[in-house]
């Protein structure tokens, strides 16, 4: 299955619109996922500029200024390959994964104030 195809079936399971992520495009990284800490979180704000929208990150959040970097979306999927499925969802959807525990939560976050 391709990326695309498998981006539209975890969609289509959680009832949320496919929303593309461009490549080409910047996330906001933790350096936290490159290092292999666990569990991954992610969140997607509405894009704005050159970025997708998604923060993603492991472990611990910071609220330090340097917590996330940009990084073009094409750095982050061989950093973390096991998050490229979920880059299809959109704005105001989070997922958290931990592979190693077999555990995954994915939900719609009315608290972030994006409208579907």
């Amino acid at each position: 299955m391709n990326t695309v195809t498998a981006q539209i079936a975890l969609c289509q399971q959680y009832g949320a619109a496919y929303v593309p992520s461009n490549e080409q495009l910047k996330v906001g990284l933790s350096r936290s996922v490159a290092e292999g800490v666990r569990p991954i979180h992610g969140v997607r704000y509405a894009p704005e500029a050159d970025t997708t929208g998604w923060y993603i990150w492991a472990g611990e959040f910071s609220l330090a200024d340097d917590f996330f970097q940009p990084v073009h979306l094409a750095h982050l999927t061989a950093w973390a390959p096991q998050v490229q499925p979920y880059l299809g969802l959109g704005p105001g959807w989070r997922f958290i994964l931990d592979p190693e525990e077999d555990y995954v939560d994915v939900w719609f976050d009315d608290s972030l104030g994006v409208l579907t």
